[in-house]
């Protein structure tokens, strides 16, 4: 599986759940189990190189303001539901956070911001195919820490400044 196709199983996923991570998480394993357990591998791996790419200070930041906050489960779950959202939306913030104030037509807090098990599809979908857990994927593991300066992620402020767009939009009165 190359990255368009990933990203094309991605976005009808997305497009068929009308945006509910939930609903796409169920959508994407009924799609991946229709794929030979080796594609689900290269699923997997396309879906956990993202995950990684995006375990960065800046994206953190980003969260804590679309979310009020972002603790380690919270940033998890967060960097799940971006790549979730589409290739656009991911590169455009993952090239520039603030730039998700523009990218987002809108958000929920109640139902977005949490792809949760949108990170296990792949993982339930070699499962059903195999009888197995899946194997290593042969990625670097994720570093101790993220990606970039740290924020103040708890200091309304420091968002405030670091993404101005976002805060306007999301957070601002």
């Amino acid at each position: 599986m190359d990255e368009t196709e990933f990203w094309e199983i991605i976005d009808s996923t997305r497009e068929d759940a009308e945006g509910d991570p939930e609903d796409q998480a169920d959508l994407l394993v009924e799609r991946l189990v229709r794929l030979d357990p080796e594609a689900v591998l290269d699923f997997a791996r396309h879906f956990e190189a993202r995950y990684n790419r995006a375990y960065r200070w800046d994206l953190r930041g980003a969260a804590a303001v679309l979310l009020g906050g972002a603790g380690d489960d919270a940033f998890d779950f967060f960097r799940c539901w971006l790549i979730g959202q589409g290739r656009e939306v991911f590169e455009g913030a993952l090239h520039d956070p603030d730039a998700l104030a523009d990218l987002l037509d809108d958000f929920d807090e109640e139902i977005d911001g949490d792809g949760e098990e949108l990170g296990y599809a792949a993982d339930e979908a070699y499962e059903q195919l195999t009888g197995v857990v899946d194997p290593d994927l042969g990625l670097p593991p994720q570093p101790a820490e993220p990606e970039g300066v740290p924020l103040a992620i708890e200091d309304e402020a420091t968002l405030a400044e670091h993404f101005p767009a976002l805060w306007a939009r999301f957070r601002g009165d």
